[in-house]
């Protein structure tokens, strides 16, 4: 693998991924008039920040780990070491999840169905552009020992 080539050759950053849906279905939300999610706001406040706190959280334990690997989380940059402790022993995407979870939060905070509606489709590009690239680097990169990592554990949960 060339040095040019080194890294899993994910188009754009998976947060802004995530924040680009989130901002398109707030702003068709608001195009259309779209209905309330029907909790009073003292809930909703509640909710959400329970969601992004716990994304949040979810994404720094995570990051710690590549972290820790002395490995970096970007998907763009090489990777040096394959993180299968900590939480990447139940899921090999808990940094998405956490994003997931935080844009729940963001769009239950702006009390946007259509942002939520929005989710789903976010994380098929999420999975097909970005996690199949990032398996196939680490598959070459990695070999065998990435193969029996993949055969443990679940791609999401």
């Amino acid at each position: 693998m060339s040095a040019k080539s080194d890294h899993a050759g994910v188009l754009a950053p998976p947060p802004l991924i995530y924040l680009a849906f989130l901002l398109v279905g707030f702003g068709i939300g608001r195009l259309i008039g779209e209905p309330s999610l029907g909790l009073a706001i003292e809930w909703r406040r509640g909710l959400a920040f329970v969601l992004v706190i716990g994304g949040l959280l979810l994404d720094g334990i995570a990051a710690g780990t590549f972290r820790r690997l002395g490995t970096p989380p970007e998907p763009w940059k090489p990777t040096t070491a394959l993180a299968t402790g900590g939480l990447y022993r139940f899921s090999r995407n808990p940094i998405y999840l956490g994003f997931g979870l935080t844009y729940i939060g963001f769009a239950v905070a702006m009390d946007s169905p259509i942002a939520l509606a929005m989710l789903p489709p976010c994380l098929i590009v999420i999975d097909r552009f970005v996690i199949a690239r990032e398996e196939r680097y680490l598959s070459a990169r990695f070999g065998a020992e990435y193969e029996a990592y993949k055969g443990r554990v679940r791609r999401w949960l």
